[in-house]
């Protein structure tokens, strides 16, 4: 069963020209449509099923800075003052509160990385307390059981991932901009090289800016225009049980199980890192440059099974601008969840917080999270397509950041300060080999 999302009408018409387009309504599409429209740019957004029916709400909804990769760290900073500042300024409830994170551990290894991160965050100024035995067991004392530490981030916090995409699509469509959801992008169109328009199912929108920010549909977009992105997703089975009457930490790390409190009361349940690998043409094709990472986590990363080829995301076929992609005949990502991964969420999550167990499962769903070889998402024009830019292969860190990223990249499109510095996510990093043209298929 999918988890709950908000549903949204769509704008009543197509646009024929916008100033720029944006492909894809998760959580980077709808911020960075909703900043350019802030900025009165003109704006169409389009979506082939519905906006955040993907990745967007099958996360955990977390917004966080703690042990985030250095490059991306600005942008989670950025990304929480722009959540709070966005209801605000907008009036939409997105579901975020700064109800600060709680790691806990028994792990001496674990618990010095975590110290270490906690040096060099002091250095760009996050607020973040390592935590002994005793202050542990007080914070996770709904676990009734002793600690050797942990880490309480107070200044991070969550959003609902089944009501923030629509919410900021809701307030871009305030601000004027166009949202069209069943109408997939099939392709670009080109004149001089630059970018001049986005042909959809519905029709042409001219155009000299595009943001492609597919989620895990960028690389087979991006292998449309000859250009090779490498990405690989993996799958990932959450679960949601009912609410308690027992008080429980609103949002909690353990090697074993992570529990985060949803706006109703539910309790969201997942085993950070595991996940089914799926075998597709696409993972195939990129594996070498995926290696190292796998590698790191082979302990936590499952064979997988056909979900990947049944949801067509990661084909290396060429398709038709005039006929039906596979876009059209997925619309929405709505992958399996792995049964056995369900269940031993649900036993682990019992044992560490035996307040659950009678509360009953209301929804289990699975969601493919698209990563670059070094978990860091590609934001940048493309190579050699002027008028394009990229936002995608935010390795399952993409919901927190989501606010930052959509703000970086309406600073590109339009040329602004950007907010932060860009280099670190130019697509360019992954060097000559993946952004060249493709020859073979």
């Amino acid at each position: 069963m999918s988890p709950p999302l908000l549903f949204i009408e769509s704008s009543p018409t197509l646009p024929t020209a916008a100033d720029v387009v944006v492909i894809g309504g998760g959580i980077i599409g709808v911020f960075a449509a909703y900043y350019m429209a802030k900025r009165g740019v003109s704006v169409a957004l389009v979506e082939k099923g519905r906006i955040g029916a993907e990745q967007s709400s099958r996360n955990w909804g977390w917004c966080r800075q703690q042990n985030r990769d250095a490059r991306e760290l600005p942008l989670a900073s950025k990304s929480l003052d722009l959540w709070e500042q966005f209801s605000i300024e907008s009036g939409e409830d997105a579901g975020f509160h700064r109800c600060g994170l709680l790691y806990l551990s028994n792990d001496d290894e674990e618990l010095a990385r975590w110290a270490s991160w906690g040096e060099f965050a002091k250095t760009a100024g996050v607020t973040t307390y390592m935590l002994d035995g005793r202050q542990a067991a007080e914070r996770g004392r709904a676990t009734g059981k002793s600690w050797k530490g942990g880490v309480f981030s107070p200044t991070d916090g969550t959003a609902d991932p089944g009501k923030a995409a629509p919410a900021v699509a809701t307030a871009l469509m305030k601000l004027g901009g166009s949202v069209n959801q069943q109408c997939a992008a099939r392709g670009i169109e080109l004149q001089g090289g630059h970018v001049s328009g986005v042909v959809t199912e519905a029709g042409v929108i001219k155009t000299k800016t595009v943001v492609l920010a597919g989620g895990a549909w960028a690389s087979a977009f991006c292998r449309q225009l000859g250009v090779r992105f490498p990405q690989a997703s993996i799958r990932q089975s959450i679960l949601s049980v009912s609410p308690v009457d027992d008080p429980l930490p609103d949002a909690l790390f353990t090697a074993g199980i992570s529990v985060t409190r949803r706006n109703d009361g539910r309790y969201a349940l997942a085993i950070s890192g595991r996940a089914r690998v799926d075998v597709t043409p696409q993972f195939l094709r990129f594996a070498p440059q995926f290696v190292p990472m796998f590698a790191k986590r082979w302990r936590s990363l499952l064979p997988g099974g056909l979900e990947g080829v049944r949801g067509g995301h990661e084909t290396l076929k060429r398709w038709r601008l005039d006929a039906p992609t596979p876009m059209e005949q997925v619309r929405i990502l709505d992958p399996k969840p792995d049964p056995a991964t369900i269940r031993e969420t649900h036993r682990r999550a019992v044992k560490l917080l035996p307040q659950l167990r009678d509360a009953k499962v209301t929804h289990a769903w699975a969601g493919f999270v698209d990563s670059t070889p070094d978990g860091v998402p590609g934001i940048g024009e493309v190579p050699g397509i002027p008028g394009l830019i990229l936002a995608a292969g935010f390795s399952g860190h993409g919901f927190g950041i989501g606010p930052g990223a959509g703000h970086l990249v309406a600073d590109l499109a339009t040329g602004a300060n950007p907010i932060v510095d860009p280099r670190p996510y130019q697509p360019s990093r992954f060097g000559k080999s993946a952004w060249g043209k493709v020859a073979d298929f």
